[in-house]
């Protein structure tokens, strides 16, 4: 198992930057495919970017292309959601999560993800 914490959440104006990390710890952290999401109350969690093992592959939903860059420091066992042009619909709680089977980023759906940390909280001001 890969233990998660995330910070670097808070409030923030619209057009603003954040950068969201996730420190984990964990024997094989560099095996794992890691992935942000984020929810708010009373909708499904949203899958936001992922990242493959290696670093090669990543995703993004369309809802944050061009604006989230999600990167990882092996080194440092952690991995990073840099968000740009921040808008109001993207406050929500933002979820580091593990998946611990290698699996490409593109094929994963929230459910897929074993491992959580515990949540930040994102706030845009508009």
């Amino acid at each position: 198992q890969v233990q998660l914490v995330e910070s670097g959440g808070g409030l923030v104006q619209a057009g603003g930057s954040l950068r969201l990390s996730c420190a984990a710890s964990g024997r094989t952290f560099s095996t794992y495919t890691m992935g942000w999401l984020r929810q708010t109350p009373g909708k499904e969690r949203e899958f936001v970017a992922g990242i493959s093992w290696s670093g090669l592959s990543t995703y993004y939903a369309d809802s944050v292309k061009g604006r989230f860059t999600i990167s990882r420091d092996i080194a440092k066992n952690t991995v990073y959601l840099q968000m740009n042009s921040l808008k109001p619909e993207d406050t929500a709680v933002y979820y580091c999560a593990a998946d611990l089977t290698r699996r490409s980023p593109t094929i994963l759906s929230p459910t897929d993800f074993g491992s959580w940390g515990q949540g930040t909280q994102v706030t845009v001001s508009s």
